[in-house]
């Protein structure tokens, strides 16, 4: 597996006060302002800074070593107090409100504590994996987070789930081998990129055959490419990676002691996992993605990091948006 040069404490720093004051000034300007706004940015600037500073060089180590299983219960405790901050500051509070999201992030701790010290790819965890996918794709996000309007429902939703995640198999259940950092590696260039062109020359004559796909691109749109670009990669690209190979493919590989059993099994609950976008059941979306699982699965692989599969997914993502129409 190539070498990592990951980034540190600092330049991610840099990165995270970057996204939160850019995030702010482009909110400002859409006019949204005052304590219901405030609230909604510290909670995001929070679950965000934890997001990237677990992909930091050494800080998951050294937050395993300095707090032990108390630094996952802590850092449980600390998102369902997020929300609470959100609930309050919005003036949304309500106890069914706060029971769900306290639901969302101890249920999965009580499961993974259940396991113990067992290797990772118990019945808990696929358990735990199966339950935060659902509640991300089939919970009520915008009565969760209905401030402003409902429109951040799915980001903080994703987010709120991926700081149960890192509490659980970061912290916890102490897995090994997912990949949850920023760097990059020799080669990763040709990997990212052969990925990226091999799955277009099956997805795009594949797509276009099954009437699922047509060349559409939509140039009037071209403006908001980079918001757009950020906003799939953090908020769908990179989670989605950190679940489905960081998590799922690298358990299943695990526990059946089978590189491509676990590469092959999870592309394919990943492209069922699109079952119901566009209607249910859309069989050419589950086949196109099953397909790009692996394409994605494959970058993990060689890599060893979700940063570079998830750089893959959002550029597919993104092409996708501005390139194409879906049938």
């Amino acid at each position: 597996m190539p070498a990592t040069r990951q980034i540190g404490v600092l330049p991610v720093l840099g990165w995270w006060a970057g996204l939160c004051l850019t995030g702010a000034l482009y909110a400002a300007w859409q006019g949204y302002g005052g304590r219901d706004f405030a609230a909604t940015l510290t909670v995001f600037a929070f679950f965000l800074l934890v997001m990237l500073l677990f992909a930091a060089r050494g800080v998951a180590d050294a937050l395993r070593a300095r707090f032990g299983p108390g630094g996952g219960l802590a850092l449980g405790a600390s998102a369902f107090l997020a929300y609470l901050i959100y609930g309050l500051g919005t003036n949304t509070f309500t106890l069914a409100r706060a029971g769900a999201a306290g639901c969302f992030v101890f249920v999965p701790m009580a499961l993974a504590t259940s396991a113990e010290r067992k290797p990772g790819g118990t019945w808990q965890d696929f358990l735990t994996l199966a339950g935060i996918w659902v509640a991300v794709k089939f919970g009520p996000s915008r009565w969760l987070w209905p401030y402003p309007s409902g429109r951040l429902a799915y980001v903080f939703t994703v987010l709120l789930a991926l700081q149960a995640a890192l509490a659980v198999f970061v912290m916890l259940r102490r897995v090994d081998g997912i990949g949850y950092s920023i760097g990059w590696g020799r080669h990763w260039g040709f990997f990212v990129v052969g990925s990226f062109l091999g799955f277009g020359c099956i997805a795009i004559p594949l797509g276009t055959a099954m009437h699922f796909l047509a060349f559409a691109p939509q140039w009037h749109a071209w403006g908001s490419l980079l918001f757009t670009s950020l906003g799939i990669f953090f908020f769908t690209a990179w989670p989605e990676e950190f679940l489905f190979r960081g998590l799922l493919q690298n358990m299943l590989a695990r526990s059946s002691k089978n590189d491509w059993a676990g590469w092959w099994t999870a592309s394919v609950v990943f492209g069922f996992s699109h079952i119901s976008n566009l209607g249910f059941p859309n069989w050419r979306y589950v086949i196109l993605a099953s397909i790009a699982g692996i394409f994605y699965g494959w970058t993990w692989k060689q890599t060893g990091s979700i940063f570079a599969s998830a750089i893959v997914h959002a550029l597919v993502d993104v092409a996708w948006h501005f390139l194409f129409r879906t049938g």
